[in-house]
């Protein structure tokens, strides 16, 4: 968080912003998080309600040394302001941040996949450019937008919120929570299409409500590459925004050329707002071409030049459990690591066989991939996770295992010569990492963070514990 002249927050800022009363003396507070174990010094600390009573863990906040709490009845260990609903607070906290720095011009995002390696990758596109504010982890839902906006200084220039939804309904009022002057719609595909009676129609819709918060002016930015094109340019347009696409049509204000992967991440060529451009990436997954143009149209909508944005991109690592690369050595040699395990769905598993079949393999090498269930896929999910085996044929890759009852489909889909190991767990695909890679093998580890995948990719990291991380 960038450095204030004073603290992010009084005891009497707060309780104006949340109409609460303050009890146990003034405070002042420079962060803000509901979660006692991350308490820093200085925190106000936020007491929700969940499957447990944040009010329980107050006391251990303060032993952290929390500054106060907000709380929905007094607690012991220091000063709190009392509200009648903390979760409620939390979000009036959060447009009271907004509402105090109309200075700061503020980009939204999101998409089926990708939105986070995307908000993060603009974000370091705005601390470039100046002082700036963004979304933390994956923070992107009911509890972690308006907790992103309280923590947003009153002295930034810029800032990026990530937002998500589970479920029907979720991302309207959180957009139109933050306000956004840009805002972005990664890519639609089938992900939490159980939730939607019409699926990936539904998701659409939804992931379109991302524009109701935009105001006269604002500035949508949307994938053109995407069956739903025209449902999210509508949505756009009903808003008054001004709608840049990006993609591979001679059309679009960001236009793909071409993208090459290597080993140390890929080149990209595009032209972009009229311009060409050649630049690299640090990562190798084909869809960080369109990823990139993304980004540097978010950018420029947030008054931060392309060039800038370019700087930024050179420099943005995968992050953990995304795409990240590493050496791991063996006793007759190495084999390359790809961890992708933090989340999967058909798009993302589709676009993670295809970077991988165009890796480069050293001769007596295989391109391997290790796959966990795809989750929250509904009535479609066997035959979404065994359509997976055209992707997997397409690109050209030599051995599958996989892990999980709903990726026993797609084991028994894919061609004889393909078909490695099925377990019933990720656990115990885990367990006989050992037995299955050799050096000189790229292995790529995918799945739904629900499925356990990363259980997959530590255990083969564990193969040597002492392995350089890298990039790609």
């Amino acid at each position: 968080m960038p450095e204030t002249a004073g603290p992010l927050w009084t005891a009497t800022d707060i309780a104006l912003a949340v109409g609460g009363r303050i009890e146990g003396g003034a405070f002042e507070a420079n962060g803000v998080t509901f979660n006692s174990r991350e308490v820093e010094p200085g925190d106000l600390f936020v007491a929700l309600r969940g499957v447990r009573d944040g009010h329980e863990f107050a006391g251990a906040a303060f032993e952290a040394g929390a500054a106060g709490a907000l709380v929905e009845r007094p607690v012991d260990g220091g000063p709190c302001i009392v509200v009648d609903d903390t979760l409620r607070a939390l979000e009036r906290l959060g447009a009271a941040a907004r509402d105090r720095a109309p200075q700061v011009r503020r980009g939204a995002v999101t998409g089926s996949v990708g939105k986070t390696s995307v908000t993060q990758a603009i974000k370091a596109g705005l601390d470039l450019a100046g002082p700036a504010h963004g979304s933390v982890k994956s923070f992107n839902n009911h509890i972690g937008v308006p907790l992103t906006l309280a923590r947003m200084p009153a002295t930034v220039q810029r800032a990026v919120f990530e937002i998500g939804m589970n479920a029907p309904g979720e991302i309207g009022p959180l957009a139109r929570m933050v306000q956004p002057h840009a805002a972005c719609v990664t890519t639609v595909g089938p992900v939490h299409i159980e939730a939607f009676d019409d699926g990936e129609a539904g998701v659409a819709r939804e992931k379109a409500a991302i524009f109701e918060g935009l105001g006269p002016g604002g500035t949508a930015v949307i994938n053109a590459d995407n069956a739903w094109l025209e449902v999210l340019r509508g949505a756009a347009l009903r808003k008054g925004a001004r709608v840049l696409t990006f993609g591979t049509s001679q059309d679009d204000a960001a236009r793909l050329i071409d993208f090459t992967p290597d080993a140390d991440g890929a080149r990209v060529e595009a032209i972009v707002l009229g311009r060409d451009h050649v630049f690299r990436l640090r990562q190798s997954g084909f869809h960080w071409g369109l990823n990139s143009l993304a980004v540097l149209l978010m950018l420029d909508a947030l008054d931060v030049p392309v060039d800038v944005g370019l700087e930024a991109l050179a420099d943005f690592s995968p992050l953990a459990g995304r795409g990240q690369v590493r050496t791991v050595r063996l006793p007759r040699g190495a084999f390359t690591l790809i961890d992708e395990s933090y989340n999967a769905n058909p798009l993302s598993m589709k676009a993670g066989f295809a970077s991988l079949g165009a890796r480069a393999v050293e001769p007596g090498g295989r391109r391997i991939v290790m796959l966990t269930d795809m989750l929250e896929l509904g009535g479609q999910s066997r035959a979404l996770h065994a359509g997976l085996a055209e992707a997997i044929e397409a690109a050209g890759l030599d051995v599958v295992h996989t892990a999980g009852p709903e990726m026993r489909a797609l084991h028994e889909a894919i061609a004889p010569e393909r078909r490695g190991e099925w377990r019933e767990t990720a656990a115990d695909l885990a367990d006989a990492v050992g037995d299955l890679v050799a050096p000189r093998d790229v292995v790529m580890v995918k799945g739904s963070n629900g499925s356990k995948a990363s259980q997959i990719a530590r255990a083969l990291a564990d193969l040597d514990r002492g392995a350089e991380e890298g990039t790609a």
